[in-house]
């Protein structure tokens, strides 16, 4: 029996898109379409796929305007920002231009004698699970390398973003994607779930929280099936004496704050050496206190509604508590603040990590503040947390952030920058962030499995 899917708009709590699930005969129709044509989709030139999936994009591309509105309505982002359509083209594109030599086979022999070499095969079908908070970036992540690799693909998108599958389809298949190859799914958990444990899935990506990672993973168990997880966050950032402090400030802050604070790799925790700390404070308040809350269609508007009341309740609630406990909140509530949706954004001192919004995910605008004596103090600290996905380092050394990287249980180390995903590096985390290895080299080597070949001529 179906059910229906509701995306609540965060702008005044009205219902903005429904959606019926399917059944479940019905999702194994779709998983079954996905195989039948995945065959033929991989026997297709390289060539083909890879200018197929540009074409998509390119697609996606005429509706930015749809899209920025549309996302404002769903999950609360200020239309001033204009969408993903950047971000969603810049890791397309880069897939698609290292595709050739990422897919190539490796030549270990071509002699009189032998031919050995290892060939990369498609996995076949990859079923990825996204997000809400950039729905269409992360969604790509995936659906650009497995596709260009020789996958079908099937996607569902989180509930808050209703229609951004449906889109995504819609303009590949504008684009001349053949049928069933990209497929966009309305799915409940236990479908999800039975799905999954039926094997019909050859790849599972799943962008989200531990909680819905763990499903994953319980639901895969016994099949064999690669279930890749992308996970909760609480990533760092450390300026030490030597760093470029408005820089610091400005970036570290627009890295806790841009989206609600709603970023897979935002700063949710600052580091700052003892000698900048009552700077970076003062200039961090200043900064946050020109921010102006309210409706994302107001051009004016800088911070938009979290994408759902229970996500702000969390926040609200780990700022309470961590001020009931001694922290002081430098920012005064806005008179756009609610109580609901939208949330004042909040810088804490005085903080530690026995208090939730040290150690918990917020992903909300708050960031608590630390003030710390030497690299060693900071290294620990940031390592206090069963999360690993990004670390920021502020340094005019780079020889000393990347022995410091080198100490952090992190997925990436950045210096003096945060909140950006390279698509040329592996995005990957460790911990409660979970396993994977999404976008460059590795990413195709993820959505493909290896097969060798060893032909001896008589």
């Amino acid at each position: 029996m179906s059910k229906l899917l509701e995306c609540i708009s965060p702008i005044d709590g009205s219902v903005y898109a429904t959606r019926e699930t399917l059944s479940l005969d019905a999702a194994r129709a779709v998983a079954k379409a996905a195989r039948q044509a995945q065959t033929e989709w991989a026997a297709r030139p390289l060539v083909e796929r890879i200018e197929l999936v540009r074409a998509g994009v390119a697609k996606v591309g005429e509706t930015t305007d749809r899209m920025a509105e549309e996302l404002a309505h769903q999950m609360g982002r200020p239309v001033r920002y204009g969408g993903e359509f950047g971000g969603f083209q810049e890791r397309a594109e880069y897939m698609a231009r290292i595709a050739e030599k990422a897919l190539a086979p490796i030549e270990v022999e071509v002699s009189n004698q032998f031919v050995r070499k290892i060939k990369r095969e498609p996995q076949g079908v990859v079923f990825v699970v996204a997000p809400w908070n950039y729905p269409y970036m992360t969604a790509i992540n995936t659906v650009a390398p497995a596709l260009i690799a020789g996958n079908t693909v099937i996607l569902k998108h989180a509930t808050q973003t209703l229609l951004v599958g449906e889109r995504m389809v819609e303009a590949f298949t504008e684009a001349g994607a053949p049928a069933d190859v990209f497929q966009n799914v309305f799915l409940d958990h236990d479908t999800t779930s039975t799905l999954i444990g039926e094997g019909l899935f050859d790849f599972v990506n799943f962008t989200g929280s531990v909680g819905g990672g763990k499903a994953m993973e319980r639901a895969a168990a016994g099949t064999f099936t690669a279930v890749s997880t992308e996970l909760g966050g609480k990533d760092p950032g450390y300026v030490m004496e030597d760093a470029d402090l408005d820089a610091a400030v400005d970036t570290l802050i627009d890295g806790a704050m841009f989206n609600a604070g709603q970023c897979c790799c935002g700063i949710e925790r600052i580091y700052v050496h003892e000698s900048l700390f009552n700077a970076f404070v003062e200039k961090a308040v200043a900064l946050v206190n020109t921010y102006k809350l309210g409706n994302p269609f107001d051009p004016e508007v800088t911070i938009g509604p979290m994408a759902n009341v229970r996500f702000a309740k969390e926040v609200r609630e780990q700022i309470a508590e961590a001020v009931a406990d001694g922290a002081k909140a430098h920012i005064d509530t806005f008179a756009e603040d609610d109580g609901a949706a939208y949330l004042t954004p909040q810088i804490l001192t005085n903080v530690n990590h026995d208090m939730r919004v040290m150690r918990d995910e917020s992903f909300g605008p708050v960031v608590g503040i630390m003030s710390v004596k030497n690299d060693q103090e900071a290294i620990a600290l940031m390592n206090d947390s069963q999360f690993g996905l990004t670390a920021s380092l502020w340094t005019k050394d780079a020889s000393r952030a990347e022995a410091i990287g080198a100490r952090i249980e992190t997925g990436t180390v950045f210096m003096n920058r945060c909140d950006y995903l390279d698509p040329a590096l592996c995005w990957t985390g460790c911990k409660d962030t979970g396993r994977g290895a999404g976008l460059s080299v590795l990413g195709f080597h993820a959505l493909t499995r290896p097969k060798s070949y060893h032909l001896k001529k008589s």
